[in-house]
């Protein structure tokens, strides 16, 4: 409820009572009589099995009844104008028969009493409702009972075993309430609206009991507020739901909790001991979470999608307070990222996520890195004679194992049994790879970690690596076999011969076939005499070896289309 209570006046006196008694606009008292007719009496039919609080003289109660003579004949009801009698008990405004038998009545009690003529209208009676001398019965059923030096009553029936931050003046918080009347009438509900109340505490949003109330409360924890009316919608109550001078209960449940002035709070769960190095503005990382409202109601996860949440950090991409709370983290940190609602979704939510609630982020940093970042070579072992390196066009034979940042192994040869083989910088893996294996010497073990710019991108690979993942690749170099110069696919070891064409056309047509030329490259390569590029498939570079001596297209080589390639002295290719 969020209009604030209006003050009460003091009630009627008692010829005011008594003539909205006579006009049937108001009903006094209440009485009961089974034996004699000149003493007070008193059946009390229903006692609830709770009592906090009896009626003591000098309270204000609302009560509702039917007044009727001995005979059963009605002369005055509350329950006709749909309105319970409200009066202060033991201040005269009612007849003493009345005021002396509502005292000990609990709320929900209900009595039957007789009230004599002397303690009642006596010999006048009430001219054309009451006769002189008359007995009168009052069935009586109490609803409400306040004293204007009660406060606000709070009784906290739930506590969380956590309680890092309580309500304080102008925090603003969301809760769950059910509000009823001290019998037990609900009159409102935020359950069936299914929808939190969200407000200020303590700058006038709220009735001031309320405000008064909610101080104190963890997240989480569950309290009843009794406010007198005084405290609450006074005596003209709030003109629909609210009867004037209505005590309120509110069984209240605190959902969330914050102030405009928060910023975000971090709590680190896990820290790696190896750190080396953390986050900054522009870098990109890849990271689980489990996010959550403050209560622990879960709203969204990167586990259930099985796949990280993959963003650039300082940018903008997120919201302002995980832009902020990514800073600084290390690879396999795990911390927990509060964040207020002016640095999340604000006032309208988004989504699942309700308008104004603080957001509980659980997150698991997998990897990160920078478009700036090259690659990183880390030697582990080299043997003594390390004097051979690799270098582009050098076959290579190796073994590895590929793992992510946070140790998941993507595939490993040693498990395959079997060496990857390639020709370095021929584009047969990535280009980090390609950067990674470059003045290697055979024997070397090291460890190269890949950014995903050089590795796999965006994409990565589908159902193998993730995408815009950080590689590492643990090496071990088992074999080097020299490449030849950069642009040569086969070489001469040796001066080559001055009749060539005539060595390799055998049958003297002046034509050379392909099937004649390939059996005279082969035949040099197996003697030692040429040397084919190490790593390519043998048949198909002499056959582009012949395509290029095949000017014409026309299937054969003559002596006029045959030319050497010039380079050095012993490096001619055909």
């Amino acid at each position: 409820m969020a209009l604030r209570a209006r003050g009460w006046r003091p009630p009627p006196p008692p010829l005011l009572l008594l003539l909205l008694w006579v006009t049937g606009q108001a009903a006094p008292v209440a009485g009961l009589g089974l034996g004699s007719d000149t003493e007070l009496q008193i059946e009390r039919r229903f006692v609830p099995d709770e009592c906090p609080r009896t009626v003591r003289s000098g309270d204000f109660v609302r009560y509702h009844y039917v007044g009727t003579f001995p005979d059963g004949q009605k002369f005055d009801s509350s329950y006709d104008r749909d309105s319970t009698f409200n009066v202060f008990v033991g201040k005269g405004q009612l007849i003493a028969g009345m005021d002396q038998a509502l005292v000990g009545m609990c709320v929900n009690e209900r009595r039957f009493v007789k009230i004599p003529p002397k303690l009642a209208y006596g010999s006048e009676g009430v001219s054309g409702v009451i006769p002189p001398n008359s007995v009168l019965h009052f069935d009586v059923l109490l609803m409400d009972i306040w004293n204007s030096e009660d406060q606000v009553q709070i009784h906290t029936y739930f506590k969380p075993p956590s309680c890092p931050r309580t309500i304080q003046v102008s925090d603003f918080v969301r809760y769950h309430y059910n509000g009823t009347f001290l019998d037990g009438t609900l009159f409102d509900s935020s359950h069936n609206r299914m929808k939190t109340y969200d407000t200020y505490v303590g700058i006038g949003w709220l009735i001031p009991g309320m405000d008064k109330g909610l101080l104190g409360m963890c997240v989480g924890e569950k309290r009843i507020i009794t406010i007198p009316p005084f405290l609450a919608y006074g005596e003209d109550g709030d003109g629909k739901d609210i009867p004037g001078q209505a005590s309120l209960v509110f069984d209240v449940a605190l959902l969330d909790l914050h102030n405009p002035k928060d910023g975000i709070s971090i709590e680190n769960k896990v820290v790696p001991e190896n750190c080396e190095r953390r986050s900054q503005s522009g870098d990109f990382l890849r990271y689980h979470y489990n996010g959550t409202l403050l209560d622990g109601t879960f709203f969204d996860s990167s586990y259930s999608r099985n796949r990280t949440f993959d963003t650039y950090i300082g940018q903008g991409y997120v919201i302002a307070g995980m832009d902020e709370g990514l800073l600084g983290v290390c690879i396999g940190e795990k911390r927990r990222i509060v964040v207020p609602p002016h640095l999340a979704y604000g006032e309208e939510g988004r989504g699942n996520i309700p308008g104004s609630a603080v957001l509980v982020f659980d997150i698991h940093v997998i990897d990160f890195h920078n478009p700036s970042d090259s690659i990183s070579i880390t030697s582990h072992y080299k043997p003594p004679d390390c004097s051979v390196l690799s270098k582009k066009g050098d076959y290579l034979k190796y073994h590895y194992n590929a793992s992510l940042l946070d140790g998941t192994l993507l595939d490993s040869t040693w498990n395959l049994g079997k060496t990857y083989n390639i020709v370095l910088g021929s584009g047969q893996v990535v280009l980090g790879m390609d950067m990674g294996l470059r003045e290697m010497c055979v024997g070397e073990k090291r460890t190269v970690i890949i950014p995903p710019h050089l590795g796999y991108g965006e994409a990565g690979v589908d159902g193998e690596v993730p995408g815009s993942a950080v590689l590492v690749f643990d090496i071990e170099l088992l074999e080097l076999v020299a490449g030849l110069p950069e642009g040569y696919m086969f070489i001469w070891n040796g001066e080559v011969s001055a009749n060539l064409f005539e060595e390799i056309d055998k049958d003297g047509n002046g034509e050379v076939l392909l099937e004649e030329f390939s059996e005279y490259i082969h035949a040099q390569v197996a003697s030692g005499k040429g040397k084919l590029a190490p790593g390519f498939d043998a048949d198909l570079i002499v056959k582009n070896m012949f395509t290029n001596q095949d000017r014409n297209g026309d299937g054969k080589v003559t002596a006029e289309e045959f030319k050497l390639k010039d380079q050095e002295a012993k490096h001619d290719e055909l």
